[in-house]
């Protein structure tokens, strides 16, 4: 997998719905960015209590996505980092992405701890209330990575996997979450699966309706 772009944002406010907001999804590709711990130095993360941190320190999409959005939004999507990612990945597959598998990627290491459930914030970036709708059909999340290792990365590094994680894909569980998926035997491999992080099974416990 070969990275495409990288992208960072400032903290932008505006209006949504009557209200000022204030988000970091407006990013745009730049020359090189440092992946730290918890964030992307220099990367605005308005809300850490979902953005940021040790499980989602960076966003990652897949590159081969951006003809349908260019398509679907052409007055907002216009180069990468549109849909808030960090990284934009040549070759990115949620369907063999598991949970902890772990990537040289430029000079960082990383490794794959959450899917990403889209907020209303992507409807502001997309200007449109069917951003969130378009994004859960299209069924390709892309995927949070803590970062074992700090480092830069830059257009033309390459994704190297170092180790195996999980059994349980990025896609997996973005299908059991949105109810894609009625699969109760991964469901329960997914809950009982340490690699997982909590905030994971907490949710998919949530959505079946299942006591934590």
């Amino acid at each position: 997998m070969k990275v495409i772009s990288v992208n960072k944002g400032p903290r932008t406010k505006v209006k949504w719905a009557n209200k000022t907001v204030e988000t970091g999804i407006f990013k745009s590709p730049t020359s090189m960015i440092q992946l730290g711990f918890e964030d992307v130095v220099g990367d605005s993360v308005v809300n850490r209590l979902y953005h940021g941190g040790v499980n989602k320190a960076c966003y990652l999409y897949a590159a081969q996505h951006y003809e349908y959005w260019k398509k679907k939004y052409p007055k907002t999507v216009s180069k990468f980092g549109a849909l808030g990612e960090n990284i934009t990945v040549e070759g990115l597959d949620e369907k063999i992405l598991n949970v902890g598998d772990t990537f040289q990627l430029g000079e960082a290491i990383v490794q794959i701890s959450e899917h990403r459930e889209p907020c209303y914030k992507l409807n502001i970036r997309l200007n449109s209330n069917s951003g969130i709708k378009d994004f859960i059909a299209l069924g390709h999340c892309g995927t949070y990575c803590r970062v074992l290792k700090e480092g830069a990365v830059k257009a033309g590094d390459t994704m190297i996997l170092k180790e195996k994680g999980s059994s349980a894909s990025i896609y997996d569980i973005f299908s059991l979450i949105y109810k894609k998926s009625n699969d109760q035997v991964l469901l329960q491999d997914i809950l009982n699966d340490p690699v997982i992080t909590e905030g994971t099974k907490k949710e998919l416990s949530r959505v079946w309706g299942l006591s934590e």
